[in-house]
């Protein structure tokens, strides 16, 4: 959690200052659409209990869409966005017992639906910050290969996060966003489509997103 008290400081300490007084051009307004790319990192969380009481963890690439639409109210924008995104993270052990408690895995497709607000920084940046509803998979893989058993794990929890976006043109954009999720309840999904029960886990993602997009 450190991470997101860190990149959420930072957005408050630019909201504090004078040039944060910005109207809100209309280029961060509308429907969007972008593509993100970056640094993944699964791992157990704090009340996770896995052999020899080691925190295990998995990184990789991820990469995904993502869509939304944008407002301004008064000096702030506010909008609702959603991401289906992939990662290259996978675990390098076959025990079931290491690995969080996944054993051999895959990380999946991911989902997520939320809500952002922003304020202008500059009249071409905007800081903000986001939240929502995260849902994602993790594919379990035939021991030591990369041969997916059709079996996967469903993790449902919730993202936060904090970033900034800036104008290259009334309708083109970069951002750079940190987002931490954290996975409180899941599933499994076997082969011919049955289903456990749901049960509680404690998984934790931190994600640096770099994202270039179009507004229309």
């Amino acid at each position: 959690m450190r991470y997101l008290r860190t990149a959420l400081l930072a957005a408050a300490t630019l909201g504090a200052t004078p040039a944060l007084a910005q109207s809100v051009d209309p280029v961060f307004t509308g429907p969007r659409v972008e593509g993100i790319v970056g640094w993944d990192k699964l791992r157990a969380g704090s009340s996770s209990t896995v052999a020899g009481g080691d925190r295990q963890s998995t990184d990789g690439l991820m990469y995904g869409v993502g869509v939304g639409y944008d407002i301004g109210v008064g000096g702030f924008v506010v909008g609702a966005e959603g991401e289906f995104s992939g990662s290259t993270a996978k675990t390098g052990r076959r025990d079931y017992t290491s690995d969080f408690g996944y054993g051999r895995v895959k990380a999946g497709r991911d989902l997520y639906v939320g809500a952002r607000a922003g304020i202008m920084a500059t009249p071409s940046t905007l800081v903000y910050v986001k939240g929502g509803y995260t849902n994602t998979r993790l594919n379990v893989l035939a021991g030591n290969t990369s041969t997916a058993t059709d079996t996967d794990f469903n993790l449902d929890g919730w993202r936060a996060g904090a970033g900034a976006e800036h104008a290259l043109s009334p309708n083109s954009y970069v951002k750079l966003e940190y987002r931490y999720s954290n996975y409180n309840r899941g599933d499994v999904r076997y082969p011919d489509g049955a289903t456990t029960a749901r049960f509680d886990v404690d998984t934790d993602r931190h994600q640096i997103v770099l994202g270039y997009g179009f507004r229309f």
